[in-house]
């Protein structure tokens, strides 16, 4: 039986989307989903996925564990719980093992998110910046401005990183690219990058038309597990 929504707070009209609906979409195209797919990870139908992300509401945590599972995110972050929150302040699980990832595991997890950190040092030393990037499989590629702090990186080897942490259940992982960076200009290969459906829009707006390129010399990795005893 599908999950029933409680009592929507919204009088009756056009009621805007709420920030749980956003999420849950944002989360669900990011992945590929359609909401037929979403609804068969979830056991529920279409047309509540269409409610969940479109109509502002509460949900039963029943359904909202299966919803966080089947986005391969938690609650927490789906209902906004963490977004003042740092990272990593919660307890240490028991027994974890801190384990290394292969080259293929690590690009697939580069693969599935679009903010890291690439480091950069100049004439005032070390700097770290966060971007909005896309993995090509091969290299690492984000789009900056010419000036800029992540356009430093053009022309010297540089790392960039990428983490996940999951606060619920105190595991994580994190990917590390070292290699050198360069500005690429080749219109070709320009074009394709912004034709790229997977290329995010940079957040911090503005006019960012120069793409960088990290080619790496190595790809590392490390995930903490908890084992089940």
């Amino acid at each position: 039986m599908a999950d029933r929504p409680q009592k929507d707070p919204q009088e009756a009209g056009a009621p805007a989307v709420g920030d749980i609906g956003r999420r849950v979409a944002a989360r669900r195209e990011y992945l590929g989903l359609s909401r037929r797919d979403l609804a068969l990870r979830t056991a529920s139908a279409p047309g509540y996925i269409e409610y969940v992300e479109t109509k502002p509401g509460s949900h039963g945590m029943g359904f909202m564990v299966r919803l966080a599972n089947a986005l391969e995110t938690t609650v927490d972050e789906l209902t906004g719980g963490t977004v003042d929150l740092p990272p990593g302040v919660g307890r240490a699980a028991y027994h974890p093992e801190l384990v290394e990832l292969g080259q293929e595991e690590c690009w697939k997890l580069l693969g599935t998110h679009g903010v890291g950190r690439v480091v950069v040092t100049d004439g005032q030393g070390p700097a770290v910046f966060p971007v909005n990037y896309v993995s090509t499989g091969e290299a690492i590629a984000y789009r900056t401005s010419a000036g800029s702090g992540p356009a430093d990186a053009a022309g010297h080897e540089t790392a960039f990183e990428v983490d996940h942490i999951d606060e619920a259940f105190s595991r994580g992982w994190s990917v590390l690219v070292v290699g050198e960076a360069r500005a690429v200009t080749d219109p070709e290969t320009v074009q394709r990058f912004e034709a790229a459906h997977t290329v995010p829009t940079p957040w911090a707006g503005g006019e960012r038309d120069l793409w960088i390129v990290v080619t790496p010399g190595k790809v590392t990795g490390r995930r903490i597990v908890v084992r089940d005893h």
